[in-house]
């Protein structure tokens, strides 16, 4: 089974580019549907954050560029548009660095929680899909094993920097006293939920949270003293924030420029500070150019995230080890499972031959034959049976130059090397 991840993250690809391949939930059926007819893999999953997206493949072939070329088809590019930020892993490489990305090793946080989960929700998408198959799941599942084991055994987590962490830590940097401000959280998602943790600890009292559905936004908003309204009243609440931070998964920007610019005025250019966590982005990149206001994207938190990861790099070398011996364990397994298949069929023609050679035997005894032999009749052609194919194949392995061959028969059978002079074979008939 041939094993391939291609994908963009936010160390090969520009904000631009990410936010053009990133997969939104509505598209997921047509990109299930249509991967595997394109590219000929048997199993898929795809994971698709602000940070990164990956697409996972198991086949019988290397599958690669079929793979560059339906990616970029799909979000209507070039597949030149991309080949300078794709990279691609196989096999033992492509099990490491899902372990690595599982452990946040791989991540701009280093070490940071949400991606775990975020690859949890990429399985579970693709078994609805009925994607992910017998390869796929068993690499999932012990993934997330080793993950876990890098949470417990190192300390990659503690002192948690995550982007939601990094974009409230930024917010000090334009307000000196967060607890005189008012905040606008658009979304609802587990980044957003971080957020709200972070400004209520920084001493934010007063939370409007947004979202397509107004029910979720009032349960986060009340939770952190807030109140909660749906996407379309963003307008109206504008000129009395200052905070807007946004994460959401809509695949066009929610706030605008002209929008923007109308609550500037109502608010005498008090300042705003903002940041687009969302790849595609939330607010229009336009909103940069206007006075006072201070829009950031994920890609500009990425020096306060630096600054605070100094401390995790022993931990991230020990969990490398620790993914380094699940990559082996995993391949081990597999490896393994190979062999049973395989032992199966050679059990299965052992009792075939077996079965034939007793129904003779048994044709034998019916018709009053010496039972001795009749016995060594059989003993002597089920030996025969057994051995001749694979006496065959050492033969011919031989007179090609493979000696491997008949080493492999001598380890099997615990034989030992001899001279092939001094110790003819007799093979009679074999």
């Amino acid at each position: 089974m041939a094993l391939i991840t291609l994908g963009i993250n936010h160390r090969t690809a520009p904000l631009e580019i990410r936010e053009r391949v990133a997969f939104t939930p509505d598209r997921m059926p047509d990109a299930f549907r249509e991967l595997r007819l394109a590219t000929g893999a048997t199993e898929a999953a795809i994971l698709s954050t602000c940070n990164r997206t990956e697409l996972y493949l198991a086949g019988d072939d290397d599958c690669a560029p079929a793979v560059l070329r339906w990616l970029a088809g799909f979000h209507e590019m070039a597949p030149a548009d991309l080949e300078n930020s794709i990279y691609v892993f196989r096999d033992s490489e492509a099990v490491r660095h899902m372990m690595r990305v599982a452990a946040g090793l791989d991540s701009m946080v280093l070490g940071e929680p949400q991606i775990l989960g975020q690859l949890k929700d990429a399985y579970v998408l693709a078994r609805e899909h009925e994607a992910s198959g017998s390869f796929l799941s068993r690499l999932f599942e012990h993934t997330f094993s080793v993950a876990k084991r890098v949470r417990t055994e190192t300390a990659i987590g503690e002192n948690p920097v995550s982007v939601a962490y990094a974009a409230v830590s930024m917010a000090h940097h334009i307000f000196s006293d967060l607890s005189r401000n008012r905040a606008l959280l658009i979304g609802a998602g587990k980044t957003i939920e971080l957020v709200a943790r972070h400004l209520s600890d920084a001493g934010v009292k007063d939370f409007i949270v947004a979202n397509r559905t107004v029910e979720r936004a009032q349960a986060l908003a009340e939770a952190h003293g807030g109140r909660g309204i749906v996407l379309s009243d963003i307008p109206e609440h504008l000129r009395d924030v200052d905070i807007i931070i946004s994460s959401t998964a809509s695949p066009l920007p929610i706030l605008g420029k002209g929008a923007v610019e109308r609550a500037l005025k109502k608010r005498k250019h008090r300042p705003y500070f903002m940041v687009d966590i969302a790849v595609p982005r939330d607010i229009e990149p336009e909103v940069a150019q206007l006075n006072d206001v201070y829009l950031y994207t994920v890609d500009d938190l990425r020096q306060v995230i630096e600054e605070n990861l100094r401390s995790r790099e022993g931990a991230a070398r020990e969990a490398e080890n620790l993914i380094v011996a699940g990559t082996q364990d995993f391949l081990s397994q597999i490896r393994a499972l190979d062999a049973v298949s395989t032992l199966k069929q050679y059990r299965q023609r052992a009792e075939d031959l077996r079965d034939r050679e007793v129904a003779k035997a048994v044709r034998a005894l019916n018709k009053g034959n010496d039972p001795e032999t009749v016995l060594r009749g059989l003993a002597r052609g089920l030996t025969n049976k057994l051995l001749h194919e694979p006496s065959v194949q050492v033969r011919k392995a031989s007179a090609e130059g493979r000696p491997e061959v008949a080493e492999w028969l001598r380890e099997l059978y615990q034989l030992e090397a001899l001279d092939p002079l001094d110790a003819p074979v007799t093979l009679e008939k074999l």
